[in-house]
């Protein structure tokens, strides 16, 4: 893949904004008083939860209004707000994009059927898939 496809340049921008959301925890010197995430992440795990929760009710929202003639755009700038808010969780947990991405591409190939029965599988077997 060369430095410029639109994968790595995405891979970037994610990484980037990992940084910034890195850069703001109350650890890392993040001032709630001057920064959203910094203050998301003071108020901890609940508060940024609850923003994910009504994100993701949001991207529905706007999928079902242009199901109905809506503008569809809509559907791309709720989930940037999406995965924003779920970037602030995985930075919480210690976990980055690229953890993400990892897992993405280990699905890679497997059917979503395929996937999920693994999942439950594990989940019986007191394992990790």
């Amino acid at each position: 893949m060369s430095a410029n496809t639109p994968t790595s340049l995405s891979q970037d921008a994610l990484a980037r904004l990992a940084a910034v959301i890195e850069s703001r925890k109350p650890a890392a010197g993040g001032d709630p008083s001057a920064s959203y995430v910094a203050k998301l992440l003071a108020k901890g795990p609940d508060a940024f939860l609850k923003k994910i929760g009504e994100e993701a009710t949001e991207v529905v929202m706007a999928a079902k209004d242009a199901d109905h003639g809506g503008d569809a755009t809509k559907i791309v700038y709720e989930v940037a707000d999406l995965w924003f808010h779920s970037m602030i969780a995985l930075a919480h947990y210690g976990l980055t994009p690229a953890d993400v991405i990892a897992e993405l591409e280990r699905r890679e190939g497997t059917s979503g059927i395929e996937e999920k029965a693994l999942r439950k599988l594990a989940a019986r077997e007191g394992g990790a898939v």
